[in-house]
């Protein structure tokens, strides 16, 4: 048996019952997602859950959110976002294509080239970093790193890890931008009176979407299928979609502890190591896209926020709810730059990554 240190407070979670789990995690997500909203930080529903998860993971916590609750926040989610957007997303991209090609390619440019550093430096086995690396579609690439023969744990971890830095990042600097001074905040209306035609649209559209997503084996199928469906429906047949808080709260939860409940300590304790490389990795590429999104906002006139947001490398979802939930953010913008960063990632990530693989080998 290991006798190690930690191993305590590896089991202390381990050793309850999946429902007492599920009830300490539950606790500990409304404390953090309040002291979030007590501090008037964008997402914090998101990412309240999302920590409580983490710390839940890292002492032993067995539980996990079940694909099908997964899937159906995902395409809460995507309906969210759909009933967001308006038909400027066509038009930005008709008009302003050559840049957003620009910024993306740029962006898996510099993404790459950290991959190959830190495998080119032995601070991670093999191909993993330039798997870790690749800006979105987290899911996808570990998933795939492990056909190509890398370390899946350490790719989930970098990926997650920047998913959290980006999600953490970008509701800080919202928080900041947005000047709330004299500005009164209405009260959360938690339950309003359900509109049986609009809600009944949007779980209609949640349904179809993600079964879509599925047929056509969409990346985050439930997510973008639902995203892709309602918007067609949202734009061209004018749906009305009803998203009570109460929805979203669980929700957004649902992701938050899917995402935080994959840092167990065993990988956390593999990753140690290279942790500061990681860390430090990331951070230069969220400042990288930073400079992207300055230069967009320079060139074209946006709001500084909004080309943040388009140009934060990954984490689509999590962005999606922050630039929904920030003010005078163009959320059309936000999601024609991430969705062509988010496609193009899929397209050609697996083809870059045993590019820049070889070249490591070399």
């Amino acid at each position: 048996m290991d006798s190690s240190p930690d191993q305590p407070s590896v089991e202390r979670m381990a050793r309850m019952h999946k429902g007492w789990q599920w009830l300490v995690l539950l606790v500990l997500s409304i404390l953090f997602a309040g002291a979030l909203e007590l501090a008037a930080l964008p997402a914090a529903l998101l990412i309240g859950p999302m920590l409580a998860a983490i710390l839940a993971g890292t002492n032993g916590a067995t539980v996990r959110v079940p694909l099908p609750l997964f899937g159906s926040a995902q395409a809460i989610v995507g309906c969210l976002v759909a009933s967001s957007i308006s038909t400027d997303i066509f038009a930005v991209f008709y008009r302003e294509w050559p840049l957003f090609l620009g910024v993306v390619m740029a962006t898996v440019a510099a993404s790459s080239l950290l991959g190959w550093l830190i495998s080119r430096w032995r601070i991670l086995p093999g191909t993993t970093a330039v798997w870790g690396s690749s800006p979105g579609a987290a899911t996808a690439m570990v998933l795939m790193a492990g056909a190509f023969g890398a370390d899946q744990r350490l790719v989930a971890f970098m990926q997650y890890l920047r998913v959290i830095f980006v999600s953490m990042t970008a509701a800080l600097i919202a928080r900041m931008w947005v000047d709330t001074s004299g500005i009164e905040i209405p009260p959360i209306v938690w339950f309003p009176p359900i509109d049986p035609q609009a809600f009944a649209a949007t779980i209609g559209i949640a349904l179809v979407g993600g079964l879509m997503g599925k047929l056509f084996r969409l990346p985050s199928p439930f997510f973008l299928g639902t995203f892709i469906f309602g918007a067609v429906i949202h734009l061209d047949l004018g749906v009305p979609m009803q998203l009570p808080n109460w929805l979203l709260a669980l929700s957004y939860a649902m992701v938050g502890w899917s995402i935080g409940l994959n840092f167990t300590r065993p990988i956390l304790r593999h990753a140690t190591r290279a942790l500061p490389q990681i860390v430090g990795s990331i951070i230069v590429l969220i400042a990288f896209c930073g400079g992207l999104g300055f230069m967009i906002s320079h060139l074209l006139g946006v709001d500084p926020l909004t080309a943040y947001l388009a140009t934060s490398p990954g984490g689509m979802d999590s962005v999606a709810i922050i630039a929904a939930a920030a003010q005078n953010v163009d959320i059309s913008f936000v999601m024609a730059l991430q969705s062509a960063r988010f496609l193009v990632v899929l397209l050609v990530g697996p083809s870059v990554a045993r590019l820049v693989a070889r070249a490591v080998r070399e």
